[in-house]
């Protein structure tokens, strides 16, 4: 595909995400569940179909993809379907940290997200179900490793990451029972949906700028 038309196929589709993205927020907040179950499966496909367009790496568009698979499973009130849709964005997870590489980590910025993994799960662990606490925990490693690692590719990633266990973070509070805000859905959907963007945009604006480097080297 030329530029050109690349860059108005992208822009088609990422007005369409944002269409998405609105229907299902908007859904969320009427407490229209069917809403909700129409637009949600089209979110991750789109934002993937709009990375392609920018010539995103392979491994983005692997984790958008694992966040679908994701997304889809938690669409199911279940524990079985939250382990399985756990699992998928854990997945996501992996191809992200591989997709950061080795860039630098600022030290402060890696002890206050250990002191927030250690600190969220020592004060969920009573409140969890007995079978769900090893995969939380777990589970809670590998995002938190990602939210960290995620600023190697810039502010934007890092506030993606950041916002990632955000979102992730309110899920968890809600198995636990514990006190949510209205609409806890709402909350959780927005930070979601501005962190998976957000760590597009930065892996996609950072593959550009390598690719750069490499034509004028």
């Amino acid at each position: 595909m030329r530029p050109a038309a690349a860059g108005r196929a992208g822009r088609v589709l990422l007005a369409g995400f944002a269409a998405a993205a609105a229907a299902d927020l908007g859904s969320l907040l009427a407490d229209w569940h069917l809403g909700h179950v129409l637009a949600k499966p089209l979110l991750m496909p789109l934002l993937v179909a709009y990375a392609l367009t920018r010539g995103a790496p392979r491994l983005l568009v692997a984790a958008l993809l694992f966040g679908w698979g994701g997304d889809l499973a938690l669409l199911f009130d279940a524990e079985p379907a939250f382990l399985v849709g756990m699992g998928s964005f854990a997945a996501g997870h992996v191809c992200y940290l591989v997709l950061f590489g080795r860039g630098r980590t600022s030290p402060a910025l890696g002890g206050a997200y250990a002191l927030a993994l250690v600190g969220t799960v020592a004060l969920l662990w009573p409140d969890l179900p007995a079978g769900l606490r090893i995969p939380v925990a777990g589970y809670s490693l590998l995002l938190t490793a990602m939210a960290c690692r995620s600023s190697a590719l810039g502010r934007t990633a890092g506030v993606g990451g950041a916002l990632f266990l955000l979102s992730d973070t309110l899920i968890a509070t809600g198995v636990a029972e514990w006190p949510q805000l209205p609409r806890p859905d709402f909350w959780i959907m927005a930070t979601y949906l501005a962190a998976q963007y957000l760590l597009a945009t930065g892996a996609i604006t950072r593959e550009q700028a390598y690719g750069r480097e490499v034509i004028q080297d």
